[in-house]
């Protein structure tokens, strides 16, 4: 009986001290996994449709200057946020490359697909090789900066034509008083360009090759967007679609997410 007694005491007391052994460790494994789940999803940021179009448009057209594509998706967000209505695409035309090099692109704007790319002409007045001088001025021959839609579309004295309206004042917005249009020219070819060293240049309309002319304007015709660009201060500082309180964050952060 005694030794019962005894042996019930020592395996009581040894169960004692392994439960003061386990019971720390056994914590700190709580405790731990308070503050891990392994099982946690990982959450994503999700694009906004501006940035998933804009990333398409990107893909879509490697040789284009990113934050020049950016900048005309956010003058048209503008203009869209001004109540115009939506348009199914896009023409972007980079003034500051060399005329001999394609600097016109057409995107869709549902699928941010390339529709063209393209040369394009400046005015007589702007430059030779190289675009320097942006007007709106009657009878200057230069070519105007900014937001443009297109119109209706005519046969005139460059043939099948398109109209543009100028939207930003000061800047383009004398474009239909001073007959520019988009219509395609002979000039627009890159055999005559290796003898003048430039492109043929226009009276300040953006011309394309006469092959693809009319192509290119059933496209883009009927109130969709074109924007004109060249980094000139005067118009990046003082545009109205560039420096719209409602979307300028969204040139601004383009890059960062």
């Amino acid at each position: 009986m005694r030794y019962q007694i005894i042996k019930a005491f020592f395996l009581s007391a040894c169960l004692s001290v392994s439960l003061a052994t386990i019971s720390p460790a056994h914590a700190a494994s709580t405790d731990n996994s308070k503050l891990t789940n392994p099982f946690k999803p990982v959450v994503y940021k999700q694009l906004s449709p501006h940035q998933q179009l804009l990333n398409k448009m990107l893909r879509a057209a490697p040789t284009a200057n990113p934050k020049v594509i950016a900048m005309a998706l956010s003058a048209m967000d503008c203009a869209l946020s001004d109540g115009m209505a939506p348009a199914r695409n896009l023409t972007l035309i980079d003034y500051s490359l060399v005329s001999t090099k394609p600097r016109l692109w057409v995107f869709d704007l549902v699928s941010g697909k390339l529709l063209f790319h393209e040369l394009v002409a400046h005015g007589m007045k702007t430059g030779k090789n190289f675009a320097r001088n942006f007007s709106n001025t009657l009878g200057s021959h230069q070519t105007s900066l900014g937001l443009f839609r297109t119109k209706d579309t005519y046969v005139g004295g460059n043939g099948y034509s398109l109209r543009m309206e100028g939207l930003e004042n000061g800047f383009n917005d004398l474009a239909m008083e001073r007959k520019i249009v988009f219509h395609g020219a002979d000039y627009v070819d890159l055999k005559l360009a290796q003898k003048l060293g430039h492109l043929g240049r226009s009276h300040g309309c953006p011309a394309v090759r006469k092959g693809v002319a009319q192509k290119v304007i059933d496209t883009i015709k009927g109130d969709q967007f074109l924007f004109s660009y060249y980094p000139d201060k005067h118009w990046l500082s003082t545009s109205k679609y560039l420096n719209c309180p409602h979307n300028q964050h969204l040139a601004q952060n383009t890059f960062t997410q």
